[in-house]
């Protein structure tokens, strides 16, 4: 596929987007599998122009099929009711890339799928899911988090460089043995060493060899793709079990959860020594008060030799105070002076700070470089679960649009029939004042002219047979409890607008003439024609046109009050949609199913009984009688 000869793609941006995806294999791949979030993260493409590049090259042009601005806007309604149940992005992407298709198979393929998923969701806790997926997105590599208090130390110019390829200066400084003047100027050292020539005696330092993976360098290669995907792959995991689906994303939950916090508290030493020097200071103070010294005991003060009775007491308080160190912070260490009240050994605390926050980063470095290492080889697993997640959302959105709107599979054949149909503004509604329709449009019938009530149906009829064909070959069951539908090439439907001026009605003709020219089956919808131009032009206009399309395989029905007049020039079926009078509150009874090989009544006089009897003025109530009085 050519970028350049896709309509808005230029040399420039085809090359960007072929060199973003690296090839056109991979670029085609992608297209395949509906990347659009993907292609839009290239500059200069908008979701509408990815979308356009995937439908171009996928073969899915509407324009083709959609003739006209009114089946383009039923189209865009359908897709609108079914964008409400996505969650996801993907999700929102694949249902703007829906089409009509003309492949027989493909479109009962996609019928198929989407009532599998109908009946599937309906076994669902929809509410639980759908709070669930809107938190799901496609996985993300996250932007490298600099550390300057780490480093990563090598022995040669050409190990610097090579660590300079792989990335790992994003991460934190790289420095060689002649730039490192003390070890403990940072928190924590990665030693990438060839020979393991430099010595230290600081702890603050981990071995790794230079021909290690990147990983064993810097885990957090790995290990930060895990904590900023974390929240997808949980909710995710959620998903997995209400479906009752195995997955591998609990043991990444695991892991990531076993893993130590990069954050070490360094005052638990203070606040445990502290604690501990309070203690023993009261302990002190009580016991020697319970002192009994000799004559020689104080002699011994006076010489500055501690008492033995008093030793005991220090020895036996400050053992004491040492070992509730221990137990607070997990080292062994002596940070007590000997005195009264006891005084801290600040060398003694510092020292063992630096010591044991060295050797929980070296140990956490190992843990981490271990997890990383196992989570590397299931990042490919846990891309594939969240992507099935994604799809399953696409299936799940279908399934609720056709479990809500309870559509139901099409018949594809010839001619155009359904039973039960309900237009889609209608079929949430729970009134009896709604009611389903039945209709047939096929050979030799397959032009009609409608006739009726106004108000009675008629438009939302028309609306109702283009979203049955629309939906059908979208591959979407319909809303209707049967229905059989012709595959056409193409859908026309023309709305009743103001009258046209001269310029507008040719405009007009260029686009509504041309149909009969061409080659292919069509569906063509009209609503009230002569409301477009002058009466006499429609009659002559419409059944010039209903001869052209007769003697096709095309479908056509004529919404019209001038059946009458229409009929003096060609011979067709007429339907109608009648009133049948008033009801007690003065609204219009009708029966929207249209007879067919029937004239409907006009329901004028209806409505200006209507508006007589629930006029409160007396003299317009007078005037709508004498007017009543001429029918």
């Amino acid at each position: 596929m050519d970028l350049k000869k896709i309509k808005g793609i230029g040399s420039r941006q085809a090359d960007k987007i072929l060199s973003n995806f690296g090839s056109e294999k991979e670029f085609i791949e992608a297209v395949q599998n509906y990347e659009v979030d993907r292609i839009t993260s290239i500059e200069g493409v908008s979701q509408k122009k990815a979308i356009q590049i995937i439908n171009t090259i996928l073969g899915n042009p509407s324009k083709e099929f959609l003739k006209t601005d009114q089946a383009v806007q039923i189209y865009d309604d359908i897709i609108e009711r079914i964008l409400k149940f996505a969650n996801t992005k993907y999700c929102e992407n694949r249902i703007l890339l829906m089409s009509p298709l003309k492949n027989q198979k493909s479109i009962m393929e996609n019928i198929d799928f989407v009532m599998k998923a109908k009946h599937f969701v309906g076994k669902l806790p929809l509410d639980d899911l759908r709070s669930l997926l809107k938190k799901i997105d496609s996985l993300e590599e996250p932007k490298p988090l600099y550390d300057p208090s780490n480093a990563i130390l090598v022995e040669t110019r050409d190990d610097y460089h090579q660590l300079i390829d792989m990335g790992l200066n994003s991460y934190c400084p790289i420095i060689t043995g002649d730039e490192l003047e003390n070890p403990e100027d940072f928190e924590f050292i990665v030693y990438v060493y060839s020979e393991g020539l430099m010595e230290f005696e600081s702890q603050n330092i981990a071995m790794v060899n230079n021909s290690s993976e990147m990983y064993e360098i810097v885990p957090e290669v790995i290990l930060s793709y895990y904590k900023k995907n974390y929240p997808i792959i949980k909710n995710a995991l959620k998903i997995k079990e209400i479906l009752g689906q195995d997955s591998i994303l609990g043991d990444v939950i695991e892991i990531i959860d076993s893993l130590e916090s990069d954050d070490i508290d360094e005052t638990i030493f203070e606040d445990a020594v502290e604690t501990s020097k309070r203690k023993a200071d009261l302990k002190l103070k009580e016991a020697i008060k319970k002192v009994d010294l000799k004559g020689d005991e104080i002699l011994d003060l006076l010489n500055e030799d501690m008492p033995k009775k008093i030793q005991e007491i220090f020895d036996e308080v400050i053992t004491e105070a040492r070992k509730e160190v221990r137990e607070n912070t997990g080292c062994s260490f002596d940070p007590f002076i000997q005195k009264y009240p006891i005084e801290i050994d600040n060398e003694e605390l510092e020292r063992i700070k630096k010591q044991e926050i060295s050797k929980k980063y070296v140990n956490a470095h190992e843990e981490n470089v271990k997890a990383a290492q196992t989570l590397s080889t299931m990042k490919p697993i846990v891309e594939e679960e969240i992507h099935e997640i994604l799809l399953f959302d696409y299936e799940f959105a279908l399934g609720c649009f056709a479990h809500y709107y309870n559509l139901n599979p099409p018949e594809l054949g010839n001619g155009f029939s359904f039973h039960n149909g309900i237009h889609l503004n209608l079929a949430l509604e729970n009134s009896i004042e709604v009611q389903k329709i039945d209709y047939t449009l096929e050979s030799p019938n397959n032009v009609v002219l409608l006739t009726g009530a106004n108000s009675g149906g008629k438009t939302t009829l028309l609306e109702t047979i283009a979203q049955i064909c629309i939906m059908s070959q979208m591959g979407l069951p319909v809303c209707a409890s049967k229905a059989r539908v012709k595959i056409v090439d193409e859908v026309y439907f023309f709305s009743k607008k103001r009258s046209l001026d001269a310029g507008a009605f040719e405009s007009f003709l260029r686009t509504f003439m041309p149909i009969v020219t061409l080659d292919t089956d069509k569906l063509i919808l009209l609503d009230e024609l002569e409301a477009i131009t002058e009466l006499e032009a429609a009659v002559k206009i419409i059944s010039s046109f209903m001869d052209f399309i007769s003697d096709s395989n095309s479908l056509a029905v004529i919404v019209t009050h001038m059946a009458r007049e229409i009929l003096k020039y060609t011979d067709v079926r007429v339907d109608g949609i009648e009133a049948k009078g008033l009801d007690e509150n003065y609204n219009l009874i009708v029966d929207r199913t249209p007879r067919m090989d029937y004239f409907a009544r006009s329901t004028p006089e209806l409505i200006l009984r209507r508006m007589y009897e629930k006029s409160d003025d007396n003299k317009l109530k007078n005037i709508y009688r004498q007017v009543l009085e001429k029918f």
